[in-house]
């Protein structure tokens, strides 16, 4: 093998066996100001709870017209919130007032992230949310890690029957399934798959949980050209999901292409508005 392919085995090794913030984690602190459509107004919100970071948060909704109902939306691995405002702004200028927070140590929340540590943001983030607005439709987006965030949060939630529709955009299936396939496409890497894979914390893998969601209808959205996530991870989490599911894959979309597109955007709403209601 080679000394120079043991030594590069060691040393990814001791990075997952740290917590693998590197491989999951891609944090900006801070945030800096951000320019919004004049229709689209923001709100600062603050989750304090004892004994863990204060995490910060926005409310974005429409300024002109009716709301329409809440989507909680649980932002990907890398950046924080300004830079996943893309899908928010989306939703509000269409209506829906916008939910979202920042995991620990991203943008103006504190502490450093850790999987099991993002994970208990995302559960307390759900509680906040369908604490301050029980009443109306209710959902919940994720993407990429959000995804995994989403379905562990509305599977563990003691209110569960009051969520509308989970929406899983680009997740993948598994915490060690994703390391195990980034590994095993490098050829220098391929011989230590299995074992920097066991290093990883899979308490919190999706495939573990997408069968609790129920009664909450599933939604899972995936480009088929996905090259940071593979589509097979959409499939797997379909097959494992109870009824009632859906899987809307767009042919030829990269990673969070999916819900770029906008047949499925007008598809999404229409869902929407059909089983949701105003």
């Amino acid at each position: 093998m080679g000394f120079f392919s043991i030594l590069l085995g060691a040393l990814v090794a001791s990075v997952v066996a740290s917590g693998c913030s590197g491989a999951f984690f891609y944090p900006k602190t801070g945030l800096e100001p951000v320019s919004l459509p004049p229709d689209v107004r923001k709100t600062d919100l603050w989750l304090d709870r004892p004994g863990e970071p204060r995490l910060h948060g926005w409310q974005l909704e429409p300024a002109d017209r009716p709301i329409r109902g809440t989507v909680v939306f649980f932002h990907g691995n890398a950046d924080n919130l300004a830079g996943h405002r893309g899908p928010m702004v989306w939703l509000a200028r269409e209506g829906y007032r916008v939910v979202a927070f920042d995991y620990r140590g991203y943008g103006r929340s504190g502490g450093s992230p850790t999987i099991e540590g993002v994970h208990r943001d995302g559960d307390d983030g759900l509680a906040w949310a369908l604490d301050a607005w029980g009443g109306g439709p209710l959902w919940v987006l994720g993407q990429s890690l959000g995804a995994a965030v989403a379905i562990h949060a509305v599977a563990v939630s003691p209110a569960k029957d009051r969520i509308g529709l989970l929406v899983a955009d680009s997740g993948f299936a598994g915490y060690r399934r994703i390391v195990r396939d980034k590994v095993a496409a490098t050829v220098v890497l391929w011989p230590f798959q299995a074992p920097l894979a066991w290093g990883v914390d899979d308490r919190f893998s999706p495939e573990r949980w997408i069968s609790r969601v129920r009664p909450v209808p599933v939604l899972i959205l995936h480009g088929t050209r996905d090259r940071v996530v593979p589509v097979s991870h959409a499939r797997r989490l379909y097959e494992l999901a109870l009824e009632p599911k859906g899987l809307w894959l767009v042919a030829g979309a990269g990673h969070l292409g999916a819900l770029a597109d906008p047949d499925l955007r007008s598809r999404l709403l229409g869902w929407l508005d059909e089983n949701l209601g105003p």
